[in-house]
């Protein structure tokens, strides 16, 4: 018998304007219908408008009040980037939630950005590092919650720093994880920035423990024709309810994260299951990859240096 789908009380977030990335299936849709059923305004950003519109219509079913609209993004350009944060600066309203929450995993060769980048590190954490460099007038009126999504693969592996870009030895696991180990420090440096600096802005971590999703599945433009065996396996165990989560539950903790009122900054929410892989969201103690905060001031650098998107005063 599969288990229920945890519970999770969310404040009334009427007024409150929530970007979250990655909103169109499995996790972010999770967490875009719970923030819209609890009144939120939801952009979601997109690749595929036409998928965006099917997610919508899926939210709507289940929340006909919510407010939830479509802008165009591509992680995987930094030009969509700037694009987007030009459309929604020029909208100008604050916005109060931010989850990083998109994600690309293990292409099985070794694929680029639109600017050059090792596709996942350059999707996962540079373009969420200059979405919210772009945004950060928006999120500071906000006194926004950013919330980064990482992932269990940021508790092994390591940076690559000789070669960070995985031109010489691509390993599709080793570069998942290394992407994730840098949105988690940078979430953590944004937070050390914010108080620093008094940005007012509040940044937290969050993973989704695992659940039968789109990353592992066929995509035949990342390379990957047929579903993995690891796709495979995740999903029988989720219906079965052992182990693993399934994506309502894994949207929990990002959602948590989001919107609780207890929440601090640089605090780390994942599942509370055994190995925390499954079950009700929770905080979590911060992975080791993560603690080191010289590494993380680096990371922040080379990304800037990257990006060439700067955090100073606009």
């Amino acid at each position: 018998m599969p288990r229920r789908t945890p519970d999770l009380t969310i404040p009334a977030l009427h007024g409150t304007r929530a970007v979250i990335t990655g909103a169109s299936d499995g996790i972010g849709l999770g967490i875009a219908a719970r923030l819209a059923a609890a009144g939120a305004e939801v952009i979601m950003p997109v690749r595929d408008r036409e998928k965006g519109e099917r997610a919508i219509e899926r939210i709507r079913s289940s929340a006909p009040q919510g407010s939830l609209s479509l802008r165009d993004l591509d992680l995987a350009s930094l030009d969509s980037v700037a694009a987007l944060a030009q459309t929604l600066t020029g909208e100008g309203t604050p916005i109060n939630i931010l989850v990083n929450n998109a994600g690309v995993m293990t292409p099985p060769t070794r694929r680029t950005t639109a600017d050059g980048f090792e596709l996942q590190f350059g999707a996962n954490h540079l373009g969420h590092f200059a979405l919210v460099g772009r945004l950060l007038p928006l999120l500071r009126a906000g006194s926004a919650r950013v919330v980064s999504q990482i992932s269990i693969a940021a508790e092994r592996g390591s940076l690559n720093d000789d070669d960070l870009q995985w031109e010489r030895s691509y390993d599709s696991m080793r570069a998942y994880s290394q992407s994730k180990i840098a949105v988690g420090l940078f979430g953590l440096e944004l937070d050390r920035r914010s108080r620093r600096d008094g940005w007012g802005i509040t940044s937290v971590l969050s993973h989704p423990g695992v659940a039968p999703t789109n990353l592992l599945a066929a995509q035949p433009e990342l390379g990957r024709a047929t579903q993995t065996t690891a796709r495979r396996v995740i999903d029988a165990l989720s219906r079965r309810g052992i182990l693993f989560g399934t994506a309502e539950s894994a949207a929990l903790p990002a959602v948590l994260a989001a919107t609780s009122v207890d929440v601090r900054g640089g605090e780390f929410f994942g599942p509370s299951g055994i190995a925390h892989l499954g079950g009700a969201p929770a905080a979590q103690k911060l992975y080791s990859r993560l603690r080191d905060d010289a590494t993380a001031a680096r990371v922040w650098n080379i990304s800037e240096e990257l990006t060439g998107v700067s955090f100073g005063e606009r």
